[in-house]
């Protein structure tokens, strides 16, 4: 697939680079790719010995970042996958929103500013919530951000004001 689709790859509830038919049964041995705690703003503030401030800069992990990727994309033979986890960010420059999950349940706060906003699953609800999807609209000036029943989003798409916005 070339590179300008590698982001197209989910249609219709189904990633389709593991396809059932050729994902099955065992076919021998693949490799995937680990990474972890890229946390962004971080290096900044150890190296100064503050870690609770001088997080406003992340070019250092942003090169490392995309070291990584452009590492990645050089290996022959190809990862089946790639999966990041740990820490993502360290500290937050002109961040206004954090999005997660893992609750299972939609809920969120805001504190000094920044929003936490906690999207509830696809899958198993362990609150009143519907099976949904979070769509986020950034804009130079806001994030918007609305829930949506998988359902709903579905049948009806998108509402006008969020379209809007991306005009």
């Amino acid at each position: 697939m070339a590179a300008a689709n590698a982001f197209l790859r989910a249609r219709g509830r189904t990633l389709t680079a593991f396809r059932p038919d050729a994902e099955y049964q065992w076919k021998g041995p693949f490799y995937f790719i680990q990474g972890a705690d890229p946390q962004f703003g971080l290096m900044k503030s150890w190296a100064h010995g503050d870690t609770e401030n001088g997080d406003d800069e992340w070019g250092e992990e942003i090169k490392l970042a995309d070291q990584a990727v452009q590492a990645i994309n050089k290996l022959n033979p190809k990862p089946k996958f790639f999966v990041l986890c740990g820490d993502l960010v360290h500290g937050m420059p002109g961040i206004t929103a954090v999005f997660s999950g893992h609750y299972h349940r939609n809920a969120g706060g805001s504190y000094k500013g920044l929003e936490m906003v906690v999207s509830s699953a696809i899958g198993c609800q362990l609150g009143q919530d519907t099976h949904g999807l979070r769509v986020v609209v950034v804009t130079e000036e806001k994030v918007v951000h609305r829930y949506y029943s998988l359902t709903e989003l579905g049948s009806q798409g998108i509402e006008k004001e969020l379209l809007d916005m991306l005009a």
